[in-house]
């Protein structure tokens, strides 16, 4: 036998063994409180009543699409069964980071990112990193938001506007699953 059929001998298992499964295309990510937020918010994939403090009832569907990497939520608000001020907000992970893009019916998109865990990543805490429409952060925007999940049947936000350099007003909406 010559060498070169002594090589694909020993080679061919060789290649075999260390090849990728043709079903992965991914590589796995590494377990990081951002990873495990983006899961667990995962969990939420359904129809919500959030009631405002400002006094606003919307109806928000969550749900995972593009093959389970982003969480995309779409709100509307019962008063407005034309849909016209829906807004959108999408979840997910850059890396290492958790990021959240908010559609907001005030023509921008500021992006967030998760800043910190608490309660055993129950609470995720969401700061401004940049947007679209934003030509400077004094522009106004959602700035910040708190998620609090309490359970799969409940959970709360807190979210802040910002412009001119303050934080004008925070607004908390509860969420609630619908039957």
């Amino acid at each position: 036998m010559n060498l070169s059929v002594w090589t694909l001998f020993i080679a061919m298992p060789i290649a075999a063994a260390v090849a990728p499964s043709p079903n992965v295309d991914r590589e796995p990510f590494p377990a990081s409180p951002a990873r495990a937020t983006f899961d667990r918010l995962a969990t939420l994939s359904g129809t919500w009543t959030g009631r405002s403090t400002k006094g606003w009832v919307e109806t928000v569907e969550l749900r995972v699409i593009a093959g389970g990497s982003v969480l995309l939520e779409t709100s509307r608000f019962h008063d407005d069964p034309e849909g016209k001020n829906a807004m959108a907000t999408t979840y997910q992970m850059d890396g290492e980071a958790l990021l959240l893009t908010h559609y907001c019916e005030a023509g921008n998109a500021p992006r967030l990112v998760a800043s910190g865990f608490a309660d055993g990543g129950k609470t995720v805490t969401f700061t401004f990193r940049d947007g679209v429409n934003l030509p400077t952060r004094d522009r106004g925007h959602m700035d910040s938001m708190i998620l609090h999940i309490e359970d799969d049947r409940h959970f709360d936000t807190r979210w802040t506007w910002y412009r001119d350099g303050k934080s004008t007003w925070m607004e908390d909406i509860r969420y609630e699953r619908a039957p």
